[in-house]
């Protein structure tokens, strides 16, 4: 009797736990381009989705490097209302950028183009359903898509930090489907050198 009053107690301490794991609330880091390692040499060139080398300027890269590690752009001023009409929605469970939203990608790539000194920071959002795990990947797939599309667009890399904050900053926080559609989205904030 007393190893099943035991086991019971273990058993719910260790759901308890798992509870409490699972339950932080804060922001994936920024992340890199999918299969960029930091301290891989084979990051120093362009990145995927650059067709053209010379798009990729010494300043972009530290030490051999691209500079995009987290946190390359702390303490630079944030300007979320610069762009913010550029913000691109997305379909629901999908990172794919739709054809009517790229416009919005290509007015910040020519922002960064006659602004050099600037960067961007992508921020992917997810509506409230899903997991807190699954939206902050989502997030994150969606963040990532947008950056890679800057890249295609000549922007480098190294300037477009992204972060994902999953279902944790909605715009609307009504549970209607156009409540949703306005929180499944991609900002951009500008980041401009203190």
């Amino acid at each position: 009797m007393k190893l099943i009053k035991f086991t019971n107690l273990l058993v719910v301490g260790l759901v308890l736990a798992a509870a409490v794991a699972g339950c932080r609330k804060r922001p994936t880091p920024l992340t890199m381009l999918p299969g960029a390692r930091a301290g891989n040499p084979a990051d120093a060139g362009p990145a995927k989705g650059i067709e053209d080398a010379s798009q990729v300027k010494p300043e972009d890269l530290v030490g051999g490097i691209k500079s995009n590690e987290p946190g390359s752009h702390e303490g630079w001023k944030e300007d979320a209302s610069m762009l913010q009409a550029d913000t691109v929605h997305f379909d629901y469970d999908s990172s794919v950028i739709r054809a009517a939203e790229k416009p919005k990608v290509v007015a910040v790539a020519d922002y960064l183009k006659n602004n050099a000194s600037s960067a961007v920071r992508v921020e992917g959002h997810c509506d409230e359903r899903g997991t807190e795990e699954y939206n902050r990947a989502l997030g994150e797939r969606r963040a990532l898509a947008l950056r890679e599309e800057l890249a295609r667009l000549g922007i480098s890399p190294s300037r477009v930090d992204t972060i994902s904050y999953g279902k944790d900053r909605p715009v609307d926080t009504g549970r209607s489907e156009a409540a949703h559609r306005k929180n499944r989205r991609g900002e951009f904030i500008v980041l401009t050198p203190p």
